[in-house]
């Protein structure tokens, strides 16, 4: 039996072929997303690194503390960094400073796009006389920055961008357009710069300017001298902290980090896991459909086996051993062709604009092991049922036919379970739409819903079918043949639509959702906006207030206002309060209050003190019990307490909402004034030649994006359309695997009707009209995949946005007719394109050969 499955195997050459295409395709779809996942995550991983091997303990503000004093805690000062560094056991104390720095290319376009483009301060070794090197950044060339004209930039960005010591970059950290020398490149362990970011350095007094305060430090480094442990200079180092600090050892820094990093990716890896899901379930799907279809074409064969002494356990036996045979070189083919989908997935994310952080194409032992296991296992399992129900049939019935076609009651239980699962999966997603938290039953509804119409898929393919005899009685004979082949066996139509119908379904309801999510946030955020401009960091870090004073300033501004976020306790509670221009917010902000107004922001404080007035979003408002004239006590950044009269109460959005005040009556109470945005009147409104002067005043700074209403929506629309296309990216293999799954389904079913072919061609069918009849039917089955997909992703679109809606008061079902239609329209391409081998290879067929076939 063992000689006869490897003769088996050897025999049948373009059976095995496709046997091993459609293993290796559903490999190769799971492990290409396995490894698309690792590499993504390993390559963000790396990016939040840090070194700490020159820290043994760090002292830093401390978050988690609670002084009753709102904001962030204050920096660490000149004083602590000088006590530090004296205390017993100390080998060097390093002070750092750090924030957002963005640098512009020789095009002008930012390095790093913006993600991780971060700015330190170089700190000499002491006792060099301040001119000693930072260890943290050796110098591959030229030296450290000394004053606020210079600047030292990392080895990879010099490599990237082309600049070299002496040249003037443009760049900016808040606003202001700054162009300093280059007078060093370093290099460095930082895990951004390794991802592809970049890390521009300044002297230490520039630094503070720029980030934190002068004297003032962001977190300070401690090396231990020899014979002290990490344990011993902590405790040396708690003597002198301040309140509002703490210390920390380099072990417990990296332990920290280890652990926030695997919990900034559960979201990236639970959103690649549930398309490796994706992934193994339409493998699963591809090798069990080819597996069946092809013991089924060996139904005679195993019969013969049977009538000359085989047992059923020898022919079960036999059968799966050629499926492990078969599995194992599908498996490790699939791998491999599963590493390059992997790298071509990431490579296509950096082609459409996404930033990709740098790194090496991870292939983990998880991925080796998953990928055998579907590979070789679910091969197995596969073979092993029809086979089991191939042995048990009495040898004298089994050869009397070259298939065994499923009887009528099989499918009658088929439909009625199939029913029965869709219907409950349908109630579950219908029943999540209205529960308070439904994302899990409507999760689990979907996959249920799924399951059942690809059981009912049979019983659906002959009314949907059906539809298309109209169009089809147009090609003659060959379209009539085609539609009753199409209808004739329900099962085999099934297997091969269901494939693509589960990947237009995830495509098509991930687009409608994000249709309707980005037309909502585009309506929240550009119904309030009466300004023609928005002013903006482009990734949105605080904007320096100069910014707006010198836009003021020009005459074509009529009115601007500053967007403040300002920390403030109340009731010992935090909160962010939003500062603007009182007198020019009417003019920039369009809200719809239900009681009060604009007037009264402007006043600030009252001149013989008093109560500021401010408005407030009728959920805040409803969840504190305020209402128009209520008084609110607010504890400012300076520790210094104020009262607040409400004097207006807007309907809110989760793009405007909150406590809404003069900027006068905040600016004395923060330690650094920044704003978040910046909008703008301009005389004649919004054009072309106007945003080119907004620009130029700000020195054409790549930093700062200025945007108006109709960039505000692309914006909106681009970030959407990035995060459909990565999914795109992802569902195109299930797209990818479809095609291929017909073609493999087609192929296998022109051997099964070779006999049948062959007679059609000698009573006069040429070859031509055998090609029509086999790509039309091909078109038909995928049409017919097109269709449920569609219609089912619009059904799960729908119920997730009811979910969504719940939260997003602009949310609406938007149909992207469009889209669906391409999507339908690619269902047909699919369709024709995977008809031609087999169309080609059926009308090639010698007719006296087929004929005599069995």
């Amino acid at each position: 039996m063992l000689r006869t499955a490897l003769r088996n195997v050897f025999a049948h050459k373009a059976r095995l072929l496709m046997t091993v295409l459609a293993v290796m395709l559903g490999v190769a779809f799971v492990s290409g997303t396995l490894v698309f996942t690792s590499t993504i995550s390993d390559a963000y991983t790396k990016s939040s690194e840090q070194g700490f091997d020159h820290v043994d303990v760090r002292l830093q503000p401390d978050e988690d503390a609670d002084e009753g004093r709102p904001g962030d805690p204050p920096p660490l000062t000149q004083d602590l960094l000088d006590q530090a560094a004296a205390l017993p056991g100390v080998k060097s104390a390093t002070g750092n400073v750090a924030g957002f720095a963005a640098l512009a290319d020789k095009d002008g376009d930012l390095v790093g796009d913006g993600w991780s483009t971060s700015g330190a301060n170089y700190y000499p070794a002491t006792g060099d006389g301040g001119r000693g090197e930072d260890p943290r950044y050796p110098m591959q060339d030229g030296r450290g920055p000394e004053n606020a004209n210079e600047i030292a930039i990392d080895a990879k960005t010099a490599e990237r961008t082309g600049y070299e010591v002496g040249d003037t970059p443009r760049m900016s950290v808040d606003g202001p357009v700054l162009e300093p020398t280059i007078t060093g490149v370093f290099t460095t362990d930082d895990g951004n710069v390794a991802a592809g970011g970049s890390l521009v350095l300044f002297d230490t007094e520039t630094a503070q300017d720029l980030f934190t305060k002068p004297g003032e430090y962001t977190e300070i480094d401690l090396a231990a001298a020899p014979g002290t442990s990490e344990k011993q200079l902590r405790a040396e180092a708690q003597k002198i902290l301040p309140a509002e600090s703490e210390a920390l050892t380099g072990t417990k820094l990296a332990d920290d980090q280890a652990r926030e990093i695997e919990q900034g990716m559960d979201g990236l890896r639970t959103a690649m896991l549930a398309f490796a899901g994706i992934a193994l379930f339409v493998g699963i799907f591809l090798i069990a459909n080819t597996f069946t279809m092809l013991v089924a074409q060996r139904t005679k064969e195993l019969a013969l086996l049977r009538a000359v002494g085989a047992s059923r356990r020898q022919v079960t036996r036999s059968v799966l051993f050629e499926a492990v045979a078969v599995g194992t070189v599908a498996a490790l083919a699939g791998l491999a062709a599963g590493a390059g989908i992997g790298a071509g997935l990431r490579s296509l994310m950096g082609a459409t604009g996404q930033t990709v952080p740098d790194g090496p194409l991870i292939v983990s032992p998880s991925t080796v092991i998953v990928s055998l296991v579907v590979g070789i296992v679910v091969t197995v399992l596969a073979a092993w049922l029809p086979a089991r129900r191939a042995a048990k049939i009495p040898p004298v019935a089994a050869m009397s036919s070259v298939h065994a076609q499923a009887s009528t009651r099989s499918l009658v239980v088929r439909n009625v379970i199939g029913a029965v699962i869709a219907g409950g999966g349908a109630l579950m997603v219908v029943a999540g739409t209205t529960a308070d938290d439904g994302k899990a039953l409507m999760g689990g509804g979907a996959a249920v819903l799924l399951i059942g119409i690809f059981v009912l898929t049979p019983l659906l393919s002959r009314p949907l079918i059906a539809l298309s005899a109209p169009l089809l009685r147009m090609f003659g004979v060959s379209g009539k043949l085609a539609r009753q082949n199409a209808v004739r066996n329900p099962r085999r139509t099934a297997a091969t639509a269901s494939a693509l119908m589960i990947g237009l379904t995830l495509i098509t309801g991930l687009t409608v959702i994000g249709s309707g999510i980005s037309n909502a946030i585009d309506k929240m955020a550009t119904d309030a906006m009466k300004a023609d401009y928005s002013v903006s960091m482009s990734n949105f870090t605080p904007l320096s207030p100069e910014v707006e004073k010198k836009l003021s300033e020009l005459d074509e501004v009529t009115a601007s206002s500053p967007l403040r976020t300002v920390p403030v306790a109340i009731g010992g509670d935090e909160e962010d309060l939003t500062a603007v221009k009182g007198e020019a917010v009417g003019q920039l902000l369009e809200l719809d209050f239900a009681e009060g107004s604009f007037d009264g922001l402007a006043e600030g404080v009252p001149a013989g003190g008093g109560a500021a007035k401010a408005i407030v979003d009728d959920d805040t408002a409803e969840d504190e019990g305020w209402k128009t004239g209520d008084t609110i006590e607010v504890t400012y950044q300076d520790g210094a307490k104020g009262t607040l009269t409400v004097s207006g109460i807007y309907h809110g959005n989760e793009m405007i909402k909150g406590i809404m005040l003069d900027t006068s009556v905040v600016n004395s109470h923060v330690d650094k004034i920044t704003d978040f945005e910046v909008w703008l009147k301009t005389e004649g409104g919004e054009s072309g030649a106007m945003k080119d002067k907004l620009e130029a005043a700000l020195g054409d700074n790549p930093a700062i994006a200025v945007m108006n209403e109709e960039d505000v929506s692309e914006a909106i629309a681009g970030l959407i359309s990035m995060m459909l296309n990565i999914l795109y990216a992802m569902l195109g293999m299930a797209v990818l695997v479809a095609v291929l799954g017909v073609i493999n389904t087609l192929a296998m079913s022109v051997f099964e009707r070779s006999q049948e072919i062959g007679m059609l061609r000698a009573i006069g069918l040429d070859r031509r009209a055998v090609k029509r009849m086999v790509r039309l039917e091909s078109l038909v089955i995928s049409l017919f995949g097109g269709v449920l997909g569609i219609g089912l992703g619009v059904f799960l679109g729908w119920a997730a946005g009811e979910l969504i809606s719940s939260s997003l008061d602009t949310y609406s079902l938007v149909l992207p007719w469009e889209r669906m239609g391409y999507f339908l329209a690619g269902a047909a391409l699919v369709g024709m394109l995977a008809a031609l081998w087999p169309a080609r290879r059926a009308s090639r067929l010698n007719m006296l050969a087929a004929i005599k076939s069995e």
